[in-house]
């Protein structure tokens, strides 16, 4: 796959992710003539046979000007009630805006459930596929109204990224107040330097991230890196730009300045894009430097690699796999329950039988349910660290 930018039109499938701060004025709420502008930026791809997603933040933003609640941090039942409120003034307003070319906007409200629990995300997939055969847009965003603090994703740079791998998108768009990634949060280092184009998202580029920008987004640069881990780990090349001007796609063509993040030479399959893009796992198996080499030459985690076990989690749950330097590298569907695991890290396969009274797995976690999502920190750009079924 090709490390080389090209222009949007030339993408497939691209999903638009929009940041509250964009949508939504804190005085006067919605920014009704960018919207317009944003609106007929997508008109424009789709008219050239792009299709197009979006994920919009802003119900929050907007339902909490509607109601008047007083600025700063909102309890979680404020919180609540402003979606409630604002989802519906959110979905109209992108309904009409669309609609000035004739194009019909599906609202999608997801939770993370929805994208963690595998039979969940394939309904979801199957659902917004069917609105894209049908020629709508789908406008998607998470059910702020029954999500709680502790299960959900918190930021829609992320969603996003886990919608583009759901659909198979080529490019994931972020839009917000600032224009791309730097080597230090510019605002604060005037020496920061502006980097375009990042072939690959290694541990350097994750120290960049800095944190959220302002009281209207939940994200940040850190929210930013780990979407483009999502999406570029499944082919599906990134770009980060600023959505301020009217008519932001519009200016992304005509070389306004952004950050593109170049696409897995060799994704995963769908499977593994499922494992990989996972938020929540349940648990963690911390390896030793021989499990984690066999691991990078695509052979499976077998017991006697594993250190340590933490977490709570049932067979077939999500774990992430920590390497020995403690970042993690890996992320598999566990061969074994949480309990069992425990007792059989550092031991050998065949002693198995006698511990836990049974045969089990040879592998605490097998190959074919195991994605690579880290890099060493000196491992050199051309090298790859998937480990393929």
């Amino acid at each position: 796959m090709t490390k080389t930018r090209k222009p949007l039109q030339k993408y497939r499938r691209v999903v638009i992710k929009i940041g509250s701060a964009l949508l939504v004025d804190r005085a006067t709420g919605l920014k009704k003539a960018w919207l317009d502008a944003m609106c007929a930026d997508i008109a424009a791809l789709r008219a050239r046979g792009v299709d197009v997603l979006v994920v919009s933040s802003g119900a929050i933003a907007l339902g909490r000007t509607v109601l008047k609640l007083p600025p700063g941090a909102l309890k979680l039942e404020e919180s609540q009630a402003a979606a409630a409120v604002g989802q519906i003034a959110l979905a109209r307003a992108w309904s009409e805006s669309l609609s000035a070319d004739a194009i019909v906007a599906g609202q999608v409200l997801l939770t993370l459930g929805d994208t963690e629990e595998r039979r969940r995300y394939l309904n979801a997939r199957a659902t917004i596929n069917q609105l894209l055969k049908l020629g709508a847009v789908p406008i998607i965003n998470e059910n702020d109204t029954v999500a709680t603090t502790e299960i959900r994703y918190g930021d829609n740079d992320r969603l996003a990224a886990r919608v583009a791998t759901m659909v198979g998108a080529d490019l994931l768009v972020l839009l917000s107040d600032i224009d791309g990634l730097y080597t230090a949060p510019p605002h604060l280092d005037p020496n920061a330097r502006f980097l375009d184009v990042i072939a690959e998202i290694t541990p350097e580029i994750e120290a960049m991230a800095g944190g959220a920008a302002s009281e209207l987004s939940r994200g940040g640069m850190r929210t930013k890196i780990d979407a483009g881990k999502i999406a570029t780990t499944a082919g599906c090349a990134m770009i980060i730009a600023s959505g301020k001007p009217n008519h932001p796609l519009a200016a992304i063509e005509d070389g306004a300045r952004s950050s593109w993040f170049a696409p897995s030479g060799s994704p995963v399959t769908a499977r593994k894009t499922w494992i990989a893009g996972q938020l929540l796992p349940a648990g963690t198996l911390s390896i030793d430097a021989g499990a984690e080499e066999a691991l990078r030459s695509g052979k499976s985690l077998l017991p006697a690699g594993v250190r340590e076990v933490k977490g709570t989690f049932s067979r077939g749950d999500t774990i992430a796999i920590l390497g020995a330097s403690g970042r993690e590298i890996a992320r598999g569907l566990a061969g074994y329950d949480a309990d069992e695991a425990r007792q059989i890290a550092g031991k050998k396969s065949a002693e198995i039988a006698a511990i836990l009274g049974y045969a089990g797995r040879a592998a605490m976690v097998h190959r074919d349910d195991l994605v690579m999502t880290g890099k060493r920190a000196d491992e050199k750009d051309g090298r790859r660290d998937e480990v393929h079924a």
